[in-house]
């Protein structure tokens, strides 16, 4: 017995030996970084990981990048837990370049939303008359008592998304809302009922939105960017990176670091489907893997995901001329893409999303 227990210590000690060994010569390159990483606040340091380390097809990186510069392309980005993986700039852009996120900003009101309600200034189930005033649509009392803040941030107001004079689809005067439809009985894509988040948000706390947005949310996790007041919508700018450090804070569901930002209650409902009509749609975050979808300029529920090539949970700010930021929970991953138009220009999803998806599941699978 004693003889075999002698054999058996002298096997695992090679074992032991030869491992130790083993992890003496490896490379430090090949090592992966552990757990998720966030980028310091003020600092242009982000730490890097290679394709290689992740094994990742690096053969298939030139097609990527052609495919992006040939389709307009600014900026894009992938991070994995936080770090970068790929960063690449195309026609004339730069890291240091602001550009402008269009639609996909949305996602920035529907957060500053939630905070504002978890700080106890308002609550999305209230009637949007409680913070817009009586007279901020042209509906009658009944029917604009049946809107609530929930319904502007789910697209399910229920408002006139077009009105057959002039650009009346981003005007936010009381005559140009006008009924279609009680309130949670049909989505439709309507920029000037999202618009009026921003006067909610305001009139609640009592502080401008912009300067609340970004005490709460731009400066605590080290975004640059602002507000761009000339246009109705207005639309926020920042460079690439800002895009990737808001994408990183809502993979990791709210948390920049060991700092709650938004609560995970109100963003696990932002992120999942917020209403009946368009599955695909949480609080101005649009969704994968659904049953189902709409766009942006139709009425016709279309059967299916929206977008086939990517994973099922992925769900992205998507904005016009094919601004995208994707989050990829299973496999901790944010992607950004920033630039012109790839093809005819689109409010929100795109073929783009599609073909993107492609080559950039050629790279990481």
């Amino acid at each position: 017995m004693k003889k075999h227990f002698r054999i058996f210590v002298t096997i695992v000690s090679l074992l032991v030996i030869s491992c130790s060994k083993d992890n003496d010569n490896k490379k430090e390159d090949d090592i992966i970084p552990s757990g998720i990483y966030f980028p310091e606040i003020g600092s242009t340091t982000w730490e890097t990981i290679t394709p290689a380390q992740l094994n990742w097809k690096e053969e298939n990186l030139p097609d990527l990048y052609d495919y992006l510069e040939a389709k307009n392309s600014k900026g894009f980005i992938i991070l994995k837990n936080g770090r970068i993986v790929v960063e690449k700039y195309f026609n004339g852009h730069s890291q240091n370049e602001d550009w402008v996120w269009y639609s996909a900003g949305k996602t920035l009101v529907s957060s500053t939303v939630g905070i504002a309600q978890e700080e106890g200034f308002l609550s999305i189930t209230d009637k949007s008359s409680d913070y817009l005033g009586a007279n901020w649509s042209s509906l009658t009392k009944e029917k604009q008592d049946l809107i609530t803040v929930k319904d502007h941030l789910s697209m399910s107001t229920g408002l006139n998304d077009y009105v057959e004079q002039t650009l009346k689809w981003i005007c936010t005067s009381p005559s140009c809302f006008d009924y279609e439809a009680d309130a949670n009985t049909r989505w439709a894509y309507h920029q000037g009922a999202y618009t009026k988040l921003k006067d909610v948000v305001t009139n609640a706390t009592g502080i401008d939105f912009n300067t609340y947005f970004y005490s709460k949310i731009r400066d605590k996790i080290g975004m640059t960017g602002s507000w761009n007041e000339l246009t109705l919508l207005t639309l926020y700018s920042s460079d690439t990176r800002s895009m990737a450090r808001w994408g990183l804070l809502i993979e990791n569901e709210g948390v920049w670091d060991s700092e709650t930002i938004i609560s995970k209650s109100y963003y696990d409902a932002m992120v999942n489907t917020s209403q009946d009509i368009n599955k695909s749609y949480g609080y101005l975050w649009w969704l994968n893997g659904k049953e189902s979808y709409m766009g942006t300029t139709s009425q016709i529920v279309k059967q299916g995901s929206l977008v086939p090539s990517a994973p099922e949970d992925m769900f992205a700010a998507l904005g016009a001329d094919d601004q995208k930021i994707y989050i990829i929970p299973s496999e901790d991953l944010v992607i950004v893409r920033c630039g012109d138009s790839a093809e005819e220009m689109q409010l929100g999803p795109s073929s783009f999303d599609n073909e993107l998806w492609l080559k950039i599941n050629a790279v990481i699978k």
